[in-house]
């Protein structure tokens, strides 16, 4: 599809949010389609809309993109059906005509030529309205399954695209012809990462270059889980490796009293940090291996830089998510997952092959990178773009 600038710009509705794995995916697409547009000579202009509580309401101003909030009702899962109608889910169903009622005056008076839901309970209202009023609607999911947004919009969508083959058999029959598997879009940034400059930045002189580096991180926070099993085996883990362990910054007072007592030859071999910023991509570039939650776009971060990983899947993931995108790269030689009551020594047996033999690392780098798609935002666009000009 050929713009001009006499086209005038396109009109692009973005929902979905909640958390970090449905909103920096859609930033990444919205900047993957400025950028492509920009490039024919077509400006874009964005409305997000979102909840006024997720975390989508600070990410899209600070990028200088519109917002508006609706209201919305968060489900509560339960395997016992009678506790899914308790007061606090059909109050927060009650919520859910609402903000359809204002997502659809937002959408009828923005007009958008495309409409992207990235998924979250704020999705739902917002592609219920987008086919209302007979805008075009492309679904994105980030997991291995259907996550619930999702699975109630699939059959509302012009187009689905995934991130996964394995999700193709979960859609609706109806929205599997025309669906696409695209991948998860992933910064650009952290795909330009240099091992060199992490060395440098972190004053990390004292590792060990003859030795696989291990990336240790439990998201931005931290995990409390995580952390406790790599301090465990870390005299032992340093012996073999040198380590970057990211470990929030609420956890690193206690942990870095426990990295006292290490042993001055091991202790150079050891960064601990509560938080990594703009250093992260030169972080994973010199990482050989990475131990860490399984979130989505964990997934698609580590499999677009093809890194050997050993997972340890949040429990309380909604749906229980993370077991499962674990579980799948285990299941094609792609990462170790360490599912249940992980111990210390579940831990060190992950680690000892991977550290022990590099071509058993570079055999699950391989295979990591066969299911990475670093081209994901390219394609989310190409599916985004296939749409505009059509009505449903």
């Amino acid at each position: 599809m050929e713009f001009t600038e006499q086209d005038g710009p396109l009109r692009l509705v973005v929902t979905g949010g909640g958390t970090g794995g449905h909103t920096y995916p859609a930033l990444t697409a919205v900047r993957a389609l400025q950028e492509r547009l920009a490039a024919r000579g077509r400006a874009v202009e964005v409305l997000w809309i979102g909840t006024a509580a997720g975390l989508e309401a600070r990410v899209a101003p600070a990028e200088g993109i519109r917002f508006a909030p609706v209201a919305t009702g968060k489900i509560r899962r339960s395997s016992n059906p009678l506790k899914l109608v308790s007061p606090a889910n059909v109050r927060d169903m009650c919520r859910v005509p609402l903000g359809a009622w204002q997502a659809r005056a937002l959408i009828a008076e923005f007009a958008p030529d495309v409409v992207l839901a990235t998924g979250g309970y704020v999705a739902v209202p917002v592609g219920l309205a987008a086919r209302s009023c007979r805008a075009p609607l492309v679904v994105h999911e980030q997991t291995v399954r259907l996550g619930l947004a999702n699975r109630v919009l699939a059959r509302a969508a012009t187009r689905v695209a995934v991130s996964s083959e394995s999700t193709l058999p979960l859609l609706p029959g109806s929205a599997r012809p025309t669906a696409a598997v695209t991948g998860n879009p992933v910064r650009p940034a952290v795909l330009a990462g240099q091992a060199d400059k992490a060395v440098s930045a972190l004053d990390l002189y004292g590792f060990n270059r003859s030795l696989p580096t291990v990336y240790v991180t439990g998201g931005a926070q931290g995990s409390v889980q995580i952390n406790t099993l790599v301090s465990a085996v870390l005299p032992d883990l340093l012996q073999r490796a040198n380590v970057v362990h990211q470990c929030g910054p609420a956890n690193e007072a206690a942990l870095r009293e426990h990295a006292r007592a290490l042993p001055p030859h091991l202790a150079g071999r050891y960064l601990l940090t509560g938080y990594l910023g703009a250093e992260l991509p030169d972080v994973l570039a010199l990482a050989d291996v990475v131990v860490s939650r399984s979130g989505a776009g964990t997934l698609a971060e580590l499999t677009a830089l093809g890194k050997a990983a050993v997972f340890v899947p949040l429990a309380s993931s909604a749906g229980n998510e993370q077991a499962h995108n674990a579980t799948h790269l285990q299941q094609a030689g792609a990462a170790t997952a360490l599912l249940g009551e992980v111990t210390p020594a579940d831990l060190q047996a992950a680690l000892a092959p991977l550290l022990a033999d590099p071509r058993h690392r570079a055999t699950m780098a391989a295979n990591s990178r066969a299911h990475g798609r670093p081209d994901a935002a390219d394609r989310l666009v190409d599916v985004l773009l296939s749409v505009v000009g059509t009505r449903r």
